[in-house]
């Protein structure tokens, strides 16, 4: 895999014109022109930049992290440093677009620097691009113009500053359009939960959970082909729960299944779980369910 550690070694490989700035570019074909890229294809590569794109790719197929990104209506999409990026030579895009490129250093010092960390934006699976309506993308193309007026033109003490602050903005309306986007995806969501579930479902019923101890997050999201953070917002918004709780709720339920079997101890059920230690066991089922494992089993007993 091949990594880009300066932000005019990424762009030479992506063969866009050099930065103006050492840490910060901006390239706009918005209207008339062609958004260039390499004509051959890439192998897996990575960098220290984040990066911001619209474009709609007519032809061939873009990779983001573990699926292919879904540019059909035109689309942007953020990447984070260290994530990985690789596209086939057939690759073509439409003639309009932009994108922003600014190294992670370029954010040192700044309120952003710590804000841009908590847009989920930058951590989804890579079909789940930003989707923009015309009117959408008007509002985008206008705060990029700003940025590029500027970048081009007033390279002075004040120009980081003005930048940081429209990057924020872009930012915003960025996070707006996908909160409405997941208000408009709720048959995503609600299929999503059922794999989830279904993930689970599997591992325990194949054995693996005694074998290998309970699934994280991130191995069940990465079998969804999405990201940890995605899963888990994706979820929270639908349900109200996180995938964590999701998980936790599956476990639950799992041992109030097995606390039936009177033969078993808390911590043979435990160990059955999955959980390394039982006391982790019982303090998550009384957690939750505002009674021990021993006090369930008494009181199903009762009943």
């Amino acid at each position: 895999m091949q990594h880009f550690k300066t932000l005019s070694a990424y762009l030479d490989y992506l063969e866009l014109p050099r930065p103006e700035h050492p840490m910060f570019s901006v390239f706009t074909t918005i209207g008339d022109g062609f958004l260039p890229c390499p004509k051959e294809s890439s192998p897996p590569i990575t960098n220290d930049c984040y990066t911001i794109s619209f474009k709609k790719i007519v032809k061939g197929n873009l990779t983001y992290g573990r699926t292919k990104y879904d540019f059909t209506n035109g689309a942007l999409f953020f990447i984070a440093p260290k994530q990985v990026l690789q596209w086939d030579s057939s690759v073509v895009f439409e003639q309009k677009g932009f994108s922003i490129n600014f190294h992670e250093d370029f954010l040192k010092g700044t309120d952003l620097a710590h804000q841009i960390k908590k847009y989920g934006f930058f951590s989804y699976s890579a079909n789940e691009a930003l989707h923009l309506s015309p009117k959408e993308e008007k509002q985008i193309e206008a705060i990029v113009e700003s940025i590029d007026i500027e970048y081009q033109n007033n390279q002075d003490e004040f120009s980081k500053d003005i930048i940081i602050s429209q990057l924020s903005t872009l930012f915003k309306y960025a996070n707006r359009f996908y909160e409405r986007q997941f208000f408009n995806r709720k048959e995503l969501s609600n299929d999503l939960l059922e794999q989830f579930n279904k993930q689970l479902a599997d591992y325990f019923n194949s054995g693996q959970v005694q074998e290998k101890g309970i699934p994280s997050i991130e191995q069940i999201a990465e079998s969804l082909s999405v990201s940890q953070r995605y899963l888990s917002d994706t979820l929270k918004k639908e349900t109200g729960k996180t995938s964590t709780e999701h998980l936790q709720l599956y476990l639950i339920d799992e041992a109030k299944n097995i606390l039936l079997n009177p033969n078993k101890t808390i911590a043979e059920v435990a160990y059955e779980l999955g959980f390394e230690y039982p006391p982790y066991f019982s303090r998550l089922f009384k957690k939750k369910e505002g009674i021990s494992p021993t006090e369930y089993r008494e009181k199903y007993r009762m009943n």
